[in-house]
């Protein structure tokens, strides 16, 4: 099974912490160059240091709040260089019941998620075609298939972007390009404390680390993910070994998702 990298690079996006990271780190250890996207550039730096050695290595300071300079950027190195790599991937949308959700979180959470994921594709598909290998992977949510409760934006945002990306997949298929989505279940990431730390503050039984154990009680694995864990699926669908897989929603979630 070849799932050697070398010689491929790789655009990731929301790569300072968390699963956006530890993709970089895998897909580099895989013999991948890496480019980096995020806002912060002291954190960039500090990440480009950890990558496996590479000429090609390098990053991209942009901020998903602001689509239109992240295009003018990411449109200004796919001028020089071609990705054959697409990691989408950014922090989710607060949470809260959908009910009391204003409408501005919607179109923010439209614009982080979809507006900047069709950006990126837009941007660097036309050199994967050239290149004939093409590797788009998008981080979302088991909410896709089994919407989760307190997350009533991003259940609404998430499910817009899995359909943009079936439709994406069956449209780029042809040019040897994937496109498929990552959907992690509860997984160790200041997203996940985040969203455990908000619960507690609403909650007048329950603390943080019972909130955190509840989580990880409702996998079937007892136990909450690592940020690698979910990487390593990202890095296996980025490589030749998956030629063939394309346009599927693969759950990374110890197999809490009830639904097939």
């Amino acid at each position: 099974m070849n799932i050697d990298l070398t010689g491929k690079h790789a655009v990731v996006c929301g790569s300072t912490q968390g699963i956006g990271k530890e993709s970089a780190l895998a897909m580099s250890k895989l013999g991948a160059s890496i480019t980096l996207v995020a806002r912060n550039e002291a954190k960039l730096k500090n990440v480009l240091s950890e990558l496996e050695p590479n000429d090609k290595n390098d990053y991209i300071v942009a901020d998903f709040s602001n689509p239109t300079d992240l295009e003018r950027k990411v449109k200004e190195w796919a001028s020089k260089n071609k990705a054959h790599i697409l990691l989408n991937n950014t922090g989710g949308p607060k949470g809260g019941p959908i009910r009391d959700a204003k409408v501005e979180e919607f179109t923010e959470a439209f614009t982080h998620h979809l507006i900047c994921n069709h950006v990126m594709v837009q941007a660097l598909y036309p050199g994967m075609k050239e290149e004939k290998y093409g590797r788009i992977v998008n981080i979302i949510s088991t909410s896709v298939k089994q919407p989760l409760d307190g997350l009533g934006v991003s259940n609404a945002i998430r499910g817009a972007v899995a359909n943009w990306s079936k439709t994406m997949a069956n449209e780029l298929g042809q040019y040897n390009i994937t496109v498929n989505n990552v959907l992690p279940g509860a997984t160790n990431t200041v997203r996940l404390q985040s969203i455990a730390e908000n619960k507690a503050d609403q909650s007048s039984v329950l603390n943080y680390e019972e909130i955190l154990s509840n989580m990880a009680a409702q996998s079937p694995m007892k136990r909450i993910a690592q940020p690698d864990e979910i990487a390593n699926a990202v890095a296996f669908l980025a490589s030749p070994a998956a030629s063939y897989i394309n346009g599927v929603n693969l759950p990374v979630d110890g197999g809490r998702t009830k639904s097939l």
